[in-house]
């Protein structure tokens, strides 16, 4: 897995939607001190001193968990271009942990690379169903 300090010294290649949104982004910066967050285009407006996510392997694969199951729904749902956004959102991941799936086929909505990232981790959050409506079966 690539070092905090390499992500946010690389995070304009890393960041595979920057384009539009910047959703890597802004999951990324809750691994990191308030005080770093205008490094990134944001600013902290809470009340509360906010405590960073620590950069652990298990603590990414949490969030790549969440950012999966989010890009499910938008598939699923045929949002494509919440889908497409996710999935640039996955692809970051995938660099950040070097695990050689940032350059799968998108497929329709983005559901190969889910598929290859559910399966890698064992997240068991693909069924046989999830891919299983008429548009998937259609191509």
């Amino acid at each position: 897995m690539k070092t905090l300090d390499y992500v946010k010294e690389h995070i304009n290649e890393i960041e595979q939607d920057k384009l539009l949104d910047r959703r890597f982004t802004k999951r990324f910066i809750d691994f990191i001190p308030t005080t770093e967050w205008e490094l990134f285009g944001y600013k902290y407006t809470g009340n509360e001193e906010y405590i960073p996510k620590e950069w652990t392997e298990e603590n990414v694969l949490a969030q790549l968990k969440d950012d999966v199951e989010f890009a499910i729904e938008k598939a699923t749902n045929h949002r494509g271009i919440s889908a497409s956004l996710m999935n640039g959102v996955l692809i970051s991941w995938c660099i950040v942990l070097e695990n050689g799936l940032e350059n799968t086929d998108y497929g329709w909505y983005g559901d190969k690379l889910i598929k290859k990232i559910d399966e890698l981790y064992g997240f068991g959050l693909v069924t046989e169903d999830t891919f299983d409506d008429e548009f998937y079966k259609e191509w």
